[in-house]
């Protein structure tokens, strides 16, 4: 009878690691610079961009604002958010015969090691894609309301964040060459983590580097 209650006992394992490790998730942001830059530049580009007949008569002054603004958010998601909020990076190369090359890296994923947490995701796509649409819906109206002096501008807006958003969807798919059915993959995902977190804790890509000609 002893031995019978030992090893009923001998199985009973509490495991508060993997809770305390999910609540860290789910409740801190490890990054609060990179967080608020990675939003902070490309709201700013926004809201100068919808402001500047309102604060500035200069259209010069106001356009390189705000293409200042758009290239500073470009450099800092591509090079500084990404990596930081959550553990990937992409980059564009030519080698010496000419050939492009997109190269796409991963942090690896270790218990010791927490990449990101769930806010600071959640906060790099939303920030990632909302924006994008944000100046696709400025093109229209700036062609519907015949602002044509504008059209450049808006086109630098939806060409630098698209390309950000292009990048992160192929880094976050593991190089997937169709980018439809990366950017499928990617929405199809990004809906099934937000109803079940637990399932989606790693990234697509585990330190890996690929190359895409």
């Amino acid at each position: 009878m002893k031995q019978a209650l030992v090893d009923d006992t001998e199985d009973v394992s509490l495991d508060f690691g993997n809770e305390e490790e999910l609540a860290f998730r789910k409740a801190k942001i490890r990054h609060p610079l990179a967080t608020f830059f990675h939003l902070f530049f490309r709201v700013s580009a926004i809201v100068t961009y919808v402001g500047c007949d309102w604060f500035s008569r200069s259209f010069v002054g106001c356009f390189v604002t705000v293409l200042l603004l758009l290239s500073f958010d470009f450099w800092s998601v591509k090079n500084v958010t990404g990596r930081l909020m959550v553990g990937l990076r992409w980059w564009n190369q030519v080698d010496e015969d000419g050939k492009s090359h997109w190269i796409f890296e991963a942090r690896k994923v270790s218990p010791n090691n927490i990449t990101a947490t769930e806010a600071e995701a959640r906060i790099f796509w939303l920030g990632l894609i909302i924006c994008p649409i944000i100046w696709i819906v400025f093109f229209f109206s700036t062609l519907f309301s015949l602002k044509l002096k504008w059209l450049a501008l808006v086109i630098a807006g939806i060409s630098l964040q698209a390309a950000n958003l292009y990048g992160y969807i192929l880094c976050k798919m593991g190089g997937e060459s169709d980018i439809s059915k990366a950017a499928a993959s990617f929405l199809s995902q990004t809906v099934f983590q937000t109803a079940c977190p637990r399932d989606f804790e790693k990234p697509g890509l585990e330190g890996l580097e690929i190359h895409k000609c």
